[in-house]
């Protein structure tokens, strides 16, 4: 352990993160209806080992035993994410009364073990229906979001300490709309646009939704995965823009409307020939800049870019996948992402604990009255259990140390940051890399839904009782 007890303040909340479509199973269970990823992983060669999580590690049936886990971790907070279409079958009208039962019964259970909830509304996991009437690019589905969030909240209340409306808008509409290697597997590009517009709208209205069924003080946050450009070469003027652009596109998109009620004009400039930004109407951007109790932050890495002229050997390694369309629209032809140096996770991703540092300190030079919440970061690595049912992951112990080092550096900075959340509480489905990447602190037996501790967990356990 190298993290001194005072590092941090004693109401600094220790936490783990999940989401719903990674965990849950029980696909069909209860009148849940289909979501888009229900549908995409059933697609064929759209996840890397052809899986679904149409079990997973069936966290609908074993709800209380991983609550009991989460309680001996010793977690302050334990932050999950409701299925939409558990909730809404088709992502309208009345609610689904049993699924809105399971998440009251796993709040409770949670309150019961003196472990915060933190809801994510909408963790990437669109009722089908609505896809299918068009998805995100269309309005009517950030409409439809805000009449969901008043049917959880009247169902939740008070009971839930952090609601945030939206987790990582920025996957759901790029890699769902634009590079199609997230559900719905769409290649769009002004369609991911609309869609980047239709999240953040249904971000104000969901945050309006909630505090109307609570009151204005019911506390709302919203999650963003910051990325972290930077340039091949700095000195260069093509790969500080190819900077600019990366930052325009993956933070400001999102930052600039939420917290300060406009779009970047260089955001729009830069897609002026996919766009005209014609969906965005009279009132959105005052919807949109709701008054936030905090910031969530997700970090894993960093990513080097340059500008790019045609000729050049092009490398595309933005960490995204293979994808025959680009995420960064307006900008894909002029850019170019290359090979960071290791050391890497087995996703590939570098680890650069400083990188988190310099986001939080960011943050906090920009919107100085906002508090910081790390609302997801960890690594995956290809653990192994040996033949005494030990996990010695050294790796994630270290992945953890450190970037817990750099949020205790900033906090030392005088950075405003509440809670830290690890990524994740056990191993689950991965998106589109299916079972083959494991996450979390406790190791996940997908055959007999056994959970193991990992000597991470027990790094962690031990972490969270020094520092309280």
């Amino acid at each position: 352990m190298t993290l001194p007890d005072d590092r941090f303040p004693t109401d600094f909340l220790w936490g783990a993160a999940t989401a719903a479509y990674q965990i849950e199973g029980a696909a069909t269970a209860d009148g849940k209806g289909p979501s888009i990823w229900d549908d995409f992983t059933h697609q064929p060669g759209r996840v890397s080992d052809g899986k679904t999580a149409d079990v997973s590690v069936d966290h609908y049936n074993l709800w209380q035993h991983d609550v009991d886990s989460m309680a001996e971790l010793g977690l302050d907070a334990y932050r999950f994410s409701v299925s939409w279409p558990r909730v809404q079958p088709g992502g309208t009208g009345p609610a689904n009364q049993a699924g809105l039962d399971f998440y009251s019964r796993l709040v409770d259970g949670l309150v019961e073990k003196n472990i915060k909830p933190f809801v994510t509304l909408y963790h990437w996991d669109l009722p089908l229906e609505l896809e299918r009437a068009g998805g995100w690019p269309e309005r009517d589905t950030a409409e439809r979001f805000a009449d969901y969030a008043a049917l959880v909240a009247e169902a939740l209340g008070d009971r839930v300490h952090m609601w945030t409306t939206l987790n990582e808008p920025y996957c759901a509409s790029y890699l769902g709309y634009g590079s199609g290697v997230f559900a719905p597997g769409r290649t769009e590009p002004a369609g991911a646009l609309a869609a980047v517009h239709h999240l953040n709208l249904a971000h104000g209205l969901g945050a309006t939704a909630i505090r109307s069924v609570l009151g204005a003080d019911a506390p709302v946050s919203v999650t963003l995965n910051m990325q972290v450009p930077q340039p091949v070469d700095p000195t260069n003027e093509r790969d500080l823009d190819a900077v600019r652009r990366v930052d325009a596109l993956a933070n400001r998109a999102f930052l600039a409307p939420m917290l300060e009620g406009e779009y970047p004009a260089d955001l729009l400039a830069d897609t002026a020939a996919v766009t005209d930004w014609g969906f965005v109407k009279p009132g959105d951007l005052a919807t949109i800049n709701q008054p936030l109790d905090a910031l969530g932050v997700n970090y894993y890495r960093t990513v080097k870019v340059r500008g790019y002229e045609p000729g050049e050997q092009r490398f595309d390694a933005d960490g995204h996948g293979n994808a025959h369309a680009s995420p960064w629209i307006g900008s894909s032809g002029v850019i170019d992402f290359v090979p960071v140096p290791g050391p890497y996770t087995a996703m590939g991703w570098n680890i650069v604990p400083e990188g988190l540092s310099t986001v939080l300190e960011t943050l906090a030079t920009r919107y100085p009255e906002l508090p910081l919440i790390i609302t997801e970061n960890g690594a995956a690595f290809d653990d192994v259990v040996e033949a005494d049912g030990a996990i010695h992951d050294a790796e994630r112990i270290d992945y953890l140390d450190a970037h817990i080092g750099a949020v205790a550096d900033s906090v030392a900075a005088g950075v405003d940051v509440r809670g830290y959340f690890v990524w994740s509480l056990m191993d689950n489905f991965e998106w589109a890399d299916g079972f083959t990447k494991r996450f979390g602190v406790l190791y996940s037996d997908y055959e007999t839904q056994e959970r193991l501790w990992k000597d991470s967990a027990y790094w962690y356990q031990a972490l969270i009782r020094s520092t309280t």
